[in-house]
């Protein structure tokens, strides 16, 4: 039951989650968190974060960690495969229809409208990160933390990529 459970946590949102990663991970998020409870909000902020640090898809990173501590490698396996299922069925089944139609007016509308509501679904689960943030670890190393990470980006360009894992570290050793 337990790896049905996940192949449908990580498949739903891998349907639903028309722009890839960042779309699906709010859709994650409710399945994780909210449906099956396997998660905190701040733990999957974690999750999230940790994926983030590393090169690759953050679907599938998330997906493999996820399914690990739900379920073993086992789980690992059947939540990536959930995760990837969704694309690998419509790039074999709909490439035709969707070259034919790419063109099309009525498509570009469509696209158009999605667009919105990613941006705010993105921005509940941000203030739900916010949210849980402040409450597990203090309104101060929030804001010092989400500074740094602003001046540094900003002011000295320094990748992403860096700042996250500084973030990750500054974590690790005075906040864990």
């Amino acid at each position: 039951m337990i790896f049905w459970q996940l192949f449908l946590a990580f498949f739903i949102p891998g349907i639903l989650g028309y722009g890839g990663g960042p779309a699906s991970i709010p859709l994650i998020e409710n399945e994780v968190v909210g449906h099956y409870h396997w998660m905190t909000v701040t733990q999957f902020s974690n999750v999230l974060a940790f994926g983030n640090a590393l090169p690759g898809p953050i679907a599938t990173k998330m997906a493999g960690y996820i399914g690990y501590e739900v379920a073993g490698v086992a789980g690992s396996f059947m939540a990536q495969l959930a995760t990837v299922a969704p694309s690998l069925i419509l790039l074999i089944t709909l490439l035709r229809l969707l070259e034919r139609f790419k063109a099309s007016p009525k498509v570009k509308w469509l696209t158009l409208l999605i667009r919105p509501i990613i941006v705010v679904m993105l921005g509940m689960m941000a203030c739900n990160f916010f949210a849980a943030s402040a409450q597990s670890s203090g309104w101060l190393p929030m804001i010092l933390i989400a500074a740094a990470s602003f001046v540094l980006m900003e002011r000295f360009r320094i990748h992403p990529a860096f700042v996250i894992a500084g973030a990750l570290v500054f974590g690790a050793f005075f906040m864990g």
